[in-house]
């Protein structure tokens, strides 16, 4: 891969440099904009501003309130059932989950620890096996992870409209709607199942993403079950919570709903939840011993082919780490160095030709 995509990086390569010039006519400027507050694109903007990059996050809402708060945190990076194509980039993330969990409690004084270290994975044959893989409760990463990125230079701007993406004979021009135009020397997008909807607004060659409903609840422990491992097989995954606010309950997920932007909850989906996890460990069938606590549906950002899009775009100077489907949480500390390491035109240390946006118009 790194041999067939080489050239494209490094003309796509960007200096940063810690005081970019404006002119008159533009009233701010960074060396990258990135679209998308959510995990992938905080993720990204801290591994940015480590190399020296002065860096603006930008998002129509608020950071990190859709799927980076929607998931069970599972990371998952040895799943049988993932795509063979994911295992380089999981891999890779999950080696360096421990520092990039150091990292953000330097920044915050806030630390998020692993909830739980081994998985039950139920196979397609019915037998079981155990994997060392660990899970965090997502509710606490991102909480600290704003306390770190607000501790920085990390410009955040929040509930706030692009209205265009121009390109300048210095880079490009970044144009909100509150009037502010952004001189800077590249754009990411990382606006999850938002990213195509952003790309065709600003006529920026868009990847194919879309939203993937995924509704899921949590329950109360019951008293019976002493339960301190992930419980998970190709339909459904029981994901308790050990430490923390969320202590002594569990998460129970999730459906898949090719269903657009709807963010719906209904009863019965839940029920059949609750029955699949029921299969795994019967005692989660009773609503009275495992009570609800809580339920919600998140939006995954999925692809056709099921792979995250992670490279530089046609369009010179824009890049795109998105389409993360059902692995966000997983992905986003190899996705922000691996993406770095793209916009900067260095070497890669890994595979990621099967996640190139130009394998869209490949096909």
């Amino acid at each position: 891969m790194i041999a067939k995509n080489s050239n494209s990086n490094r003309s796509q390569t960007v200096e940063f440099a810690s005081n970019v010039s404006s002119n008159s006519a533009l009233n701010s400027a960074a060396d990258v904009v990135i679209v998308g507050a959510g995990l992938i694109g905080l993720a990204i903007a801290l591994e940015l501003h480590d190399r020296g990059a002065s860096v603006t996050v930008i998002d129509h809402g608020r950071s990190l309130t859709k799927a980076s708060t929607a998931a069970a945190g599972m990371l998952a990076a040895e799943d049988p059932f993932n795509p063979p194509a994911l295992a380089p980039l999981s891999k890779l993330s999950a080696l360096r989950y421990p520092a990039f969990l150091r990292r953000i409690e330097a920044l915050s004084g806030v630390a998020v620890p692993f909830q739980t270290d081994t998985t039950v994975q139920y196979m397609a044959d019915g037998t079981t096996t155990r994997l060392a893989e660990h899970s965090i409760d997502p509710r606490q990463l991102t909480a600290a992870l704003l306390a770190a990125v607000r501790a920085t230079p990390i410009r955040l701007l929040e509930e706030t409209q692009i209205v265009a993406v121009d390109d300048t004979p210095h880079g490009m021009q970044v144009r909100l709607s509150t009037g502010i135009a952004i001189a800077s020397r590249a754009v990411v997008y990382a606006a999850g199942a938002w990213t195509s909807e952003v790309m065709t607004a600003f006529h920026s060659n868009p990847v194919p993403v879309a939203p993937r409903k995924g509704q899921m609840l949590r329950v109360r422990l019951p008293a019976t079950l002493a339960l301190n491992e992930v419980h998970r097989s190709e339909r459904i995954y029981i994901v308790p919570r050990t430490l923390g606010p969320q202590a002594g309950t569990a998460l129970i997920g999730a459906t898949v709903e090719n269903a657009g932007f709807d963010t719906t909850v209904r009863s019965g989906d839940l029920d059949s939840l609750r029955a699949l996890a029921a299969e795994l460990l019967p005692a989660f069938s009773s609503a009275a011993e495992a009570p609800l606590v809580e339920s919600w549906a998140g939006l995954r950002p999925a692809t056709p082919d099921g792979l995250p899009v992670l490279g530089a775009s046609a369009r010179a100077g824009q890049f795109i780490a998105s389409g993360h489907y059902r692995n966000g949480i997983l992905q986003a500390p190899a996705t922000a160095v691996v993406l770095a390491d793209i916009i900067e035109g260095k070497p890669l240390s890994l595979d990621i030709f099967a996640l190139s946006p130009q394998r869209f118009a490949r096909n």
